[in-house]
């Protein structure tokens, strides 16, 4: 166990113990560090860049709590109904969630390109509702855009989650359900959901946390653009860092929203220790 213990101190515990200590310094990131103490947490609380992002962050989690989530529970829902190619389905499905996310944002750049994308060839055919618009270049349609990319790549392994619940539920309890009168609606509310309770809680944690640490698909396609309508804590944080030289700032913001994601995980945990099994 040495050797792994070894690795998790230098690549895990060493930078996590460094971030904490730089989160109360003044340090460009190379050279000393001047101590600043408590600093870098009170200009957190009057930087209204940060406090911006952060508002797109938690869109960001509204988003990814209701349109993937639906979509993998619609999808998986369909796919345990057929027994025919249902391994092919799965395989296109979870395509886009092993690519890699500079594959998947190149590959939608060009489909919602202004001039050469999705929108001048619908207006070929005489659709031109789309001709000219620029989702990552407008303040209004950037964040939600590159949400758009990012649940492509992202719904698809919730499908197969929530397929492996479902098919992890007794077919008797449908059966019963079915005898007692209940119809799809309610077989889905009183059977299904409580049956992948665990998974959908699994899901929804996932979720939370990954909208509050996003970072690639938003540098890459927009890079927290235009005029930061699409900036998040963690391309912000970034150019804290490595554009503005402030990495002990960069430090500080970084270690603020790794405390919200624990406070999340803690709140789940009561949660299961007052009674809420999952």
């Amino acid at each position: 166990m040495l050797p792994l213990i070894l690795v998790n101190v230098l690549v895990i515990l060493g930078p996590s113990v460094a971030t904490v200590y730089y989160s109360f310094t003044e340090w460009s990131g190379i050279g000393p560090a001047e101590w600043v103490g408590l600093q870098n947490y009170t200009d957190i609380l009057r930087d209204t860049d940060f406090w911006s992002a952060l508002g797109n962050n938690l869109l960001w989690t509204a988003i990814f709590l209701t349109v993937p989530i639906a979509m993998g529970l619609g999808g998986a829902f369909l796919l345990s109904q057929i027994t025919r190619f249902q391994m092919i389905f799965r395989v296109l499905y979870f395509i886009p969630y092993v690519m890699a996310s500079v594959v998947n944002a190149a590959l939608w750049q060009n489909i919602l390109d202004p001039d050469r994308g999705i929108g001048s060839t619908l207006a070929n055919f005489g659709i031109p509702w789309l001709e000219g618009v620029s989702f990552f270049g407008s303040e209004r349609l950037a964040l939600p855009a590159v949400a758009f990319v990012d649940n492509w790549h992202w719904w698809g392994f919730v499908v197969l989650l929530f397929l492996t619940a479902l098919q992890s539920v007794d077919r008797e309890l449908y059966e019963a359900a079915k005898m007692d009168g209940a119809g799809r609606w309610q077989q889905f509310v009183n059977v299904t959901i409580p049956g992948i309770r665990a998974t959908l809680v699994f899901v929804v944690l996932m979720t939370i946390i990954g909208s509050l640490l996003v970072f690639d698909y938003v540098y890459i396609i927009t890079q927290g653009g235009p005029a930061g309508a699409s900036e998040v804590v963690g391309t912000l944080m970034y150019k804290e860092a490595f554009g503005r030289f402030e990495a002990g700032y960069a430090a500080a913001l970084g270690l603020g929203m790794s405390f919200m994601s624990g406070l999340i995980v803690l709140i789940f945990v009561y949660l299961r220790r007052r009674g809420w099994e999952i």
